[in-house]
């Protein structure tokens, strides 16, 4: 099940939930061992700018949580067992960006943590920063997560 920019969504067991092409954005991935639900959401930017309207929420990763979240709670997780991993959030380009566009992946793990802490959620993987983008991939009926990227080894959390 792909997962596109600004996308949260989440599946039962026996599936795989995916995104391609993380660079800046940071991907979402929470998951609930018991009932063998997961999900991803494909955030791009850190919090909603002011003024934007008919943005998907899922698109700021400090919306993007809460909004997974329902959709596990939706899908049968258990709350009190959910646990996050993130991976993305790389300075891509980094010589041909201001310094604010070489932090933006930066900002956007911050306010994924930030916003996991919010709702007591444990982070307990990450594959954040560096510069080179991944793509990632959950396997719903174990929890697997495995981080690819051109040039550089898979990464299983």
């Amino acid at each position: 099940m792909p997962v596109l920019i600004g996308e949260a969504k989440v599946a039962g067991p026996d599936n795989v939930v995916y995104t391609i092409g993380l660079g800046s954005c940071v991907a979402v991935v929470l998951y609930e061992l018991d009932r063998r639900v997961g999900g991803i959401a494909h955030a791009m930017l850190p919090m909603p700018a002011n003024g934007r309207r008919n943005t998907p929420v899922a698109r700021f990763a400090s919306s993007a949580v809460p909004t997974l979240l329902d959709l596990m709670l939706e899908a049968g997780a258990d709350a009190a067992r959910v646990q996050a991993r993130l991976a993305g959030g790389a300075s891509m380009f980094e010589t041909l960006l201001s310094e604010t566009g070489r932090r933006l992946g930066l900002r956007n793990v911050e306010a994924a943590r930030a916003a996991l802490e919010q709702h007591r959620i444990p982070i307990v993987g990450e594959d954040v920063g560096g510069s080179h983008g991944r793509s990632v991939y959950l396997h719903t009926t174990d929890g697997r997560l495995t981080i690819t990227s051109v040039a550089h080894p898979d990464v299983h959390l």
